[in-house]
C-alpha cells in the first residue's frame, strides 16, 4: 500500500518522539536531550538519547537509531506500515482506505479472520480453565507450580472433554466453518463429521512477536497419544518461523536467549525470573529460527534436555546457529532432564551458576565425541583428534580456527603446531582448503576494501551533516550530492541539501521518504555513523577535512574513469572540480 510524503509526515509529526518513546523507556532530561537505558542491548549507565528538537533517537552504546517508525519497527517489531497505522490511530489521523487488488484483499481479510477466531479460542480455552470442567487442567498446572500469575501472563487454558464444544462456541460466535478449519482448530470427515482438534488437553496459546494468538500447543490429559499436539500450519501459523515465548524475551535486557525444548520449560523460567527463554514449537532448530532469533541477540544459550535426544538435538542446532551468526553454549542439567526440573529442585539461583559455567558448543560437541572413541589407546586419541581436525576446519576465520586448536590442544594435552598441521591436512584431504591468493585476487579485495572506505567515510559525511547545519554552509559549494554514490547516499544528501537551503533542517523527516523496511533501517544507520572519538576540537577538525577530502578525491576519480574524451563540457566540469579539490585542500573548516 502506498501511502503519501504528507501523509507519512502528517503521522510522524502529530507523534512526539520523546512522548512515545518514554511509553517503553523510562528518560531523564539532561541539556536539550533525554537520556534513559537502551531498549535494545544490556547496559548499567543510560546512553539512550532522544532529542525532541530533531525528532530522533540514538543509543552511544550500540549505535541504534532513527526516527519514531523507526523505533517502533525495532522495538515492537512492525512493519513500515505497521507503524505507520499505530501512530495514526495514536494521534487520530485518519489514513485513506487501502486499495488492494481483489485476490490480495480476500488474502488480508482472510487473515485478519483467522487472527479473531484464534483469540476467540484462547478466550474460550482460558475460560474453561477456570471452570468446574476444567479443574483436572488447573490442577495439572498447579501440581508444576505454575502461579495464577504465570497461568494468565501464558494465557493458559483447557480443552474440555466434549469433542465439539470449541466449534459450538466458535459457530455462537457467527464464524463459518471453512474458516474455522482454516484456523486449524477442527477437522472435518464423512464418518465423524466436524469435531474439535483439540479436547481433553490443557492449552498453550502460541503467539507471534506482537502477541497475537497464532496457533496452539496441547498437552493430553492421561496416557492418549500424541502427548503434545500442535496446531496445523496455517496461513497465520509457520512454526519454523516463530518461537514460543518471544512476545515476552524479546523485551529482556539480558543479550542472549535461553533456548528450550519445550513450552513447560520457557514457562518455568520466567516464573524464576528469565524472562529471556524461547523454545522451538514442536520442531527442531531451522534456520529460519535462528534468523528470527538473530534479530534481538547474537548468543545462545541453549538449555535442551540431558538425555540422549537433547543432546542430538544440540549438536544439530550448532551449525544452524553459527552459521546465522549466534554464538552458542551448553547448559548442562544433570542430575536433572530439563530446566523446569532444575528450577523446582534447585531454584533460580542455582541455575544462574550454570549459566555461568556454560559449556562452549564446539568443545561441548568434543566432549560428546569421546565417547565413540577409546581414549585410553593410542589409537582410539590419534581418531579422535583427525575427527576433531576434520571438524576444525569448518571454521573459516583464521584467527578464530587458531583460537580453538589452542583451546582444543590445552584440553587434550596435545602440541598446539602438531595440531595446527593435522587442521591443515584435514582441509587438503576433505577439499576444504583455501588456494592461495593469486595477484588478481589480491588486487580486487584490495579495490574492494578501498570501496569500503569510501562508503564509510560518506556515512561519517552524512552524520556530521545532519549534526551541523554550519558545516554544511562552509563546504555545500565544494561537495555536492552527485559527489555521494548512487542510490541511497545520494538520494539522502539530495533530500539534506534541498532542506538545508530552504532552512529546514529535518532528518526525521527525511527518513520518511524510505518505507521499505531495509532502506529504512540503512537510512538510520547512515545518521548515526560511529565516529571516531575525538577529544579536542583539532583533532574533530582534522577528521573532517580528510573525510571531505577522500569523498571528493573518490567522486573525481569516478568522473575521470567514465568521461568520454569526446564530451568537452564534461571535461570542463572535471577541471572546475579539481579546481575545488585544490582549494579543499586549504580551506580550514570550523567546528563549532
Amino acid at each position: 500500500m502506498y501511502y503519501s510524503d504528507e501523509i507519512i509526515e502528517e503521522v510522524r509529526s502529530r507523534n512526539d518522539i520523546v512522548d512515545v518513546i518514554s511509553t517503553y523507556v523510562k528518560l531523564q532530561k539532561k541539556g536539550s536531550s533525554y537520556f534513559g537505558l537502551c531498549p535494545f542491548h544490556n547496559e548499567k549507565s543510560p546512553s539512550f538519547s532522544v532529542s525532541r528538537q530533531k525528532q530522533m533517537y540514538y543509543c552511544f552504546g550500540c549505535g541504534a537509531g532513527g526516527n519514531v517508525f523507526t523505533f517502533l519497527m525495532e522495538y515492537e517489531n512492525y512493519t513500515f506500515v505497521e507503524a505507520l497505522k499505530y501512530l495514526a490511530d495514536r494521534a487520530g489521523v485518519e489514513l485513506p482506505e487501502e486499495e488492494y487488488s481483489r485476490e490480495a484483499k480476500e488474502r488480508a481479510d482472510t487473515r485478519a479472520i483467522l487472527l479473531e477466531i484464534n483469540k476467540a479460542a484462547a478466550q474460550y480455552y482460558y475460560i474453561q480453565l477456570k471452570s468446574s470442567r476444567g479443574a483436572v487442567g488447573l490442577e495439572y498446572f498447579k501440581k508444576r507450580k505454575l502461579s495464577d500469575e504465570t497461568i494468565k501472563a501464558f494465557g493458559l487454558g483447557y480443552s474440555n472433554k466434549y469433542s465439539d464444544d470449541l466449534y459450538r462456541y466458535l459457530k455462537s460466535k457467527g464464524y463459518k466453518d471453512d474458516m474455522i478449519a482454516k484456523a486449524g482448530l477442527i477437522s472435518i470427515d464423512e464418518k465423524n463429521g466436524v469435531y474439535d482438534k483439540f479436547w481433553n488437553r490443557v492449552m498453550f496459546p502460541i503467539m507471534d512477536v506482537n502477541s497475537r494468538v497464532i496457533g496452539f500447543g496441547g498437552r493430553v490429559m492421561g496416557d492418549a497419544k500424541p502427548k503434545y499436539l500442535n496446531s496445523p500450519e496455517t496461513m497465520i501459523f509457520d512454526k519454523s518461523r516463530n518461537l514460543y515465548g518471544l512476545n515476552r524475551a524479546r523485551r529482556t535486557k539480558k543479550p542472549y536467549f535461553l533456548l528450550c525444548e519445550g513450552y513447560m520449560d520457557v514457562i518455568s523460567l520466567h516464573q524464576a525470573g528469565f524472562t529471556n527463554a524461547v523454545a522451538s514449537l514442536g520442531t527442531a532448530l531451522t534456520p529460519g529460527h535462528a534468523a528470527l532469533i538473530h534479530r534481538y541477540v547474537q548468543e545462545v544459550y541453549l538449555t535442551y534436555d540431558s538425555d540422549g535426544a537433547g543432546t542430538r538435538a544440540a549438536l544439530r542446532a550448532m551449525p544452524i546457529l553459527r552459521d546465522a551468526g549466534i554464538t552458542a553454549k551448553i547448559i548442562r542439567m544433570e542430575p536433572y532432564k530439563d530446566p523446569d526440573e532444575f528450577i523446582k529442585n534447585l531454584g533460580a539461583e542455582a541455575f544462574e551458576e550454570r549459566i555461568a559455567s556454560a559449556r562452549n558448543v564446539f568443545m561441548y560437541s568434543l566432549e560428546v565425541l569421546e565417547k565413540d572413541y577409546d581414549m585410553n589407546s593410542p589409537e582410539g586419541k590419534t581418531e579422535f583428534m583427525k575427527e576433531t581436525a576434520r571438524r576444525l576446519t569448518q571454521f573459516e576465520e583464521e584467527i578464530e580456527r587458531n583460537n580453538y586448536i589452542e583451546a582444543v590442544a590445552k584440553a587434550y594435552h596435545v602440541g598446539f603446531e602438531e595440531l595446527r598441521k593435522l587442521v591443515a591436512k584435514m582441509a587438503v584431504q576433505t577439499g576444504l582448503a583455501k588456494p592461495a591468493e593469486r595477484p588478481r585476487e589480491i588486487q580486487n579485495n584490495r579495490k574492494n576494501k578501498k570501496e569500503d572506505g569510501i562508503l564509510v567515510s560518506q556515512k561519517v559525511l552524512l552524520t556530521w551533516l545532519i549534526e551541523s547545519e554550519e558545516i554544511f554552509h562552509q563546504i555545500e559549494k565544494y561537495i555536492t550530492p552527485e559527489d555521494f554514490s548512487e542510490g541511497l547516499f545520494r538520494k539522502v544528501a539530495e533530500l539534506l541539501y534541498e532542506q538545508y537551503e530552504k532552512h529546514e533542517a529535518n532528518p526525521a523527516q527525511i527518513m520518511n521518504h524510505f518505507t521499505d523496511e531495509e532502506e529504512h533501517r540503512e537510512v538510520a544507520g547512515l545518521f548515526h555513523t560511529k565516529i571516531k572519538e575525538l577529544t579536542t576540537v583539532k583533532e574533530q577538525e582534522k577528521a573532517l577535512q580528510e573525510t571531505i577530502l577522500r569523498v571528493k578525491e573518490h567522486s573525481i576519480e569516478e568522473a575521470t574513469k567514465n568521461l568520454d574524451p569526446t564530451d568537452i563540457q564534461g571535461l570542463q566540469r572535471l577541471m572546475n572540480e579539481k579546481r575545488k579539490m585544490q582549494d579543499l585542500r586549504t580551506l580550514h573548516i570550523s567546528i563549532n
